[in-house]
């Protein structure tokens, strides 16, 4: 089986997968941390890869920028390759005083500006929360590692450049810990599914305090979250 983004065939991919935006993120995870890595796609650049970690089985693979990208891929991971758990590793920019740039932070919910719920067709407004079983896990996991983490609501905007100066302000006085563009496409895309998802996130910049890291070190550098999540496979 192969999609038009996708050249993998039933049975490569894991049932575990790890989704960075970045493909080159994809790829560094894949030779740092699988033992005996199998490139499954690279269709469009965008890497994917199978290997092994502790013995288990698990897949990595980019999932680009924004949620029409995400969604995409998270889509075919489910439908097509019998994925039961896609775990978000990306970056995101920081809102709340209180957190800062390397933090680590676990999306319980995903607050949007997107009008991906609208091909639901819901009688409402849907609240794209995370699977608590892989939470749980992840903040277990982070526990043992000794790695602080933040665990609260995160926003998925569809826009990086946004002219409404005042939006992030906004968002910040409802207390979401960190602004991103992917993970409330991926948690509602898991719910139709019935699958599960959850988004792991490290602090690239702040939006109201001093402070980011390079693209390089966004690449190389998340090793706190990549770990984490690496425990869920």
């Amino acid at each position: 089986m192969s999609t038009p983004h996708n050249r993998a065939e039933l049975g490569d991919i894991a049932k575990t997968v790890l989704m960075p935006g970045d493909p080159l993120r994809a790829k560094y995870i894949a030779e740092t941390y699988l033992e005996n890595p199998v490139c499954f796609n690279t269709v469009r650049n965008m890497f994917g890869y199978t290997g092994t970690y502790k013995g288990k089985k698990v897949s990595v693979m980019g999932g680009g920028m924004g949620i029409p990208s995400i969604g995409i891929y998270s889509y075919e991971l489910f439908h097509f390759y019998d994925v039961d758990n896609i775990i978000r590793i990306g970056s995101a920019g920081g809102l709340q005083e209180d957190v800062n740039v390397n933090d680590v932070i676990i999306g319980m919910g995903a607050c949007t500006d997107s009008n991906y719920a609208s091909q639901f067709e819901l009688p409402g407004t849907f609240a794209p929360i995370a699977d608590y079983g892989l939470l749980s896990k992840a903040v277990e996991a982070a526990d043992k590692l000794g790695v602080n983490v933040r665990v609260g609501n995160i926003v998925s905007s569809d826009v990086f450049y946004d002219g409404r100066k005042e939006r992030n302000e906004k968002w910040r006085d409802m207390g979401c810990l960190a602004c991103e563009m992917e993970g409330a496409g991926l948690y509602m895309n898991a719910a139709a599914a019935h699958k599960h998802a959850l988004c792991i996130l490290t602090i690239s910049d702040h939006l109201f305090k001093e402070g980011e890291l390079t693209p390089e070190e966004r690449e190389k550098s998340f090793n706190d979250m990549m770990r984490i999540a690496l425990e869920l496979a």
